[in-house]
């Protein structure tokens, strides 16, 4: 059940991803980085939001519903808003050093692993 809402859930984020590339191609003529910027942000937002309201107890979310949102909304919306949290919860609790390494890592490799698959892409022809 819970593999059926992470793909109903990936679907619907998905589905919202693409309207947000549409509503900022019609309105600035130029999705990119607008679009993605607008994603990630709010995507954090909302993350930041919904978590702090299941950990001060405002909040009753089942396993079921959260994985629903969490991974599934939020997933297919933006993964920036998970690796966002991540970075905040090692903040939050202590591991500033870990946060930070989280950070610069997953940039500076993910930057290369970009850079890679487009210099194999191109050198395919």
């Amino acid at each position: 059940m819970i593999w059926l809402a992470v793909a109903a859930g990936g679907a619907l984020g998905s589905m919202a991803r693409h309207g947000v590339n549409i509503f900022f191609g019609h309105v600035l003529e130029r999705a990119t980085p607008y679009a993605t910027a607008a994603v990630n942000l709010l995507g954090s937002f909302v993350i930041g939001f919904l978590a702090a309201r299941i950990a001060n107890g405002r909040l009753h979310w089942s396993t079921e519903l959260r994985t629903f949102v969490f991974v599934g909304i939020l997933g297919g919306f933006t993964t920036f808003s998970s690796y966002m949290l991540d970075t905040f919860t090692l903040g939050h609790g202590g591991d500033h050093a870990m946060a930070f390494w989280n950070v610069a890592l997953q940039t500076a490799f993910g930057l290369a692993a970009v850079w890679a698959g487009y210099r194999i892409g191109i050198s395919l022809g």
